[in-house]
């Protein structure tokens, strides 16, 4: 089954993978204390804005996770104080569902040492929820949020789990989680 890219969002850990059928030359490296997705040195010239973005960045006390440019406004409303809910809400609503030919949901999750949510805005809703256990949301067929089975809890085994789950076309994958001094990440390029 082809979800797109997606996230998994936990108490403990977030995680976020790219599936791509169309922009497979893409990898995840770290700059400037945030993992971004970017096409690889032999990816084809584009012009298309979204497959290139910051896909985890943290503030003082929450991570954020996402499919896209809203990682920053999210991440930029949590420095200011908003809470994650708030946050999600207000950049989610803001830049709405991206504007390309399969009119893409953002999907986006948060999480920190007080809780984590899970977010996606699509061209028929906006949906933001608190998570108590593993929760998915995908840019196709899974774009509802809804329970997923991810045993990690750290980031290098979440992003690996995400990388090898049964959805088509794996390009890459990423994970955060908080530990005492800030955050972890992780990721997986193949």
């Amino acid at each position: 089954m082809y979800v797109g890219r997606f996230v998994v969002v936990s108490p403990e850990v977030a995680a976020y993978r790219v599936s791509s059928r169309s922009f497979p030359n893409r990898h995840v490296y770290e700059r400037d204390g945030a993992l971004v997705v970017g096409p690889t040195e032999d990816a084809p010239e584009t012009d298309n804005p979204y497959i290139a973005y910051n896909c985890v960045r943290t503030t003082d006390d929450t991570a954020v996770v996402g499919n896209g440019s809203h990682v920053d406004p999210i991440t930029e409303k949590l420095a200011l104080g908003y809470p994650a809910r708030d946050a999600l809400v207000t950049a989610l609503h803001a830049l709405d569902f991206e504007k390309d030919d399969y009119d893409t949901p953002r999907v986006a999750g948060t999480v920190s040492p007080e809780g984590a949510y899970i977010a996606t805005v699509r061209r028929d809703a906006l949906h933001v929820q608190a998570v108590t256990e593993p929760t998915l949301v995908a840019t196709y067929e899974r774009d509802t949020p809804a329970g997923y089975d991810l045993d990690a809890t750290d980031p290098a085994g979440a992003a690996r789990e995400l990388y090898d789950a049964d959805f088509e076309h794996a390009v890459c994958a990423a994970a955060v989680a908080p530990v005492d001094d800030g955050f972890e990440t992780a990721y997986v390029n193949e």
